[in-house]
């Protein structure tokens, strides 16, 4: 660390989905020397100017190694990884003097009900409980809700299929929620790796950012909304898509059978139904977004929804 900021920066999951456009934009400010932690044999993808350094979970020693020097961790590992791998992380950085973890990614896991309807959830709020217990490393959690590109290409996320035009509106397809696109996260997360670490004059700082769950934005949407914007993308009407309506609730249970079964798909659509509910755990505008401290930029909605249109055409 230089005087008040950050320079060293480490990254678990750079070639990833999201870590991708947070390890570019991290480059972009040209602020920081940023180190991707792989794994030995992995063919990860990296960003031209990334250090890579080797680890191996099963060694801790070769993750503190790894992490020495090292000002903040951004982890951004698989939605499937087991607990024991992100607390690994966390015990190295500990023991390394990593002073900041970024993590999360997720939609609103300080919302008690949401975290209660959906279990796996429940990891996000563990990692939280493991950082302040270690005591050694600060974290801030970004909360970006659902990532627009990915959600938006899966039929059973949003309930929308870009490729056949149908789509499932979850009660009536009015209810809000807020969205992310991944270079809107990617910005953010830039963002605050480049803040002072203690204010300086009047400016934003880490310290005020410390230890919490904060929020960032790209869109508030509903499904009729996102529709309406792929009708636009395509060049289509509404009256050419097979538009149907599932009680939200019906959908969730489902959804529950289906986790039962070991089915994935129904972890997907219990997570996305139960964030459309309409109790208001998917909008997050009421507690406040740190957009504008961050500067990040209005983006297009049709823009992303091509994005995603695009996505969905290079799945098998």
């Amino acid at each position: 660390m230089v005087e008040n900021r950050i320079t060293n920066v480490a990254i678990v999951g750079a070639s990833g989905n999201s870590g991708r456009f947070m390890a570019q934009a991290i480059l972009e400010t040209g602020k920081h020397t940023l180190t991707a932690l792989t794994r030995a044999g992995s063919n990860a993808n990296l960003p031209a100017g990334v250090i890579c350094k080797v680890i191996d979970y099963t060694k801790p020693e070769t993750i503190v190694a790894a992490l020495r020097g090292q000002d903040a961790l951004v982890v951004t590992l698989p939605g499937q990884a087991p607990l024991e791998t992100e607390v690994a992380l966390i015990e190295a950085a500990g023991e390394a003097g990593v002073s900041w973890i970024l993590n999360d990614w997720a939609v609103d896991t300080q919302h008690e009900d949401l975290v209660k309807d959906v279990p796996p959830l429940q990891k996000k709020v563990s990692v939280r409980k493991a950082i302040e217990k270690l005591g050694k490393s600060n974290y801030i959690s970004l909360c970006t809700s659902f990532w627009y590109e990915w959600s938006m290409a899966i039929p059973d996320a949003f309930g929308i299929d870009l490729i056949n035009h149908t789509a499932i509106f979850f009660d009536e397809g009015d209810t809000r929620i807020t969205i992310s696109t991944w270079p809107q996260v990617g910005r953010a997360v830039a963002a605050i790796l480049s803040l002072p670490v203690k204010a300086e004059g009047s400016a934003a700082c880490l310290e005020t950012l410390k230890n919490k769950v904060v929020y960032c934005k790209s869109f508030t949407l509903n499904q009729q909304e996102m529709l309406e914007s792929a009708c636009r993308v395509t060049q289509t009407t509404k009256d050419d898509w097979k538009i149907s309506k599932v009680p939200c609730e019906k959908r969730y249970e489902e959804g529950q059978q289906q986790m039962n079964k070991g089915e994935f798909d129904g972890f997907v659509k219990v997570l996305y139904t139960r964030v459309f509910y309409p109790d208001g755990c998917g909008n997050i505008d009421h507690k406040g977004t740190i957009n504008e401290l961050l500067g990040l930029p209005v983006e297009d909605l049709d823009t992303a929804t091509l994005a995603a249109i695009e996505r969905a055409k290079a799945q098998p």
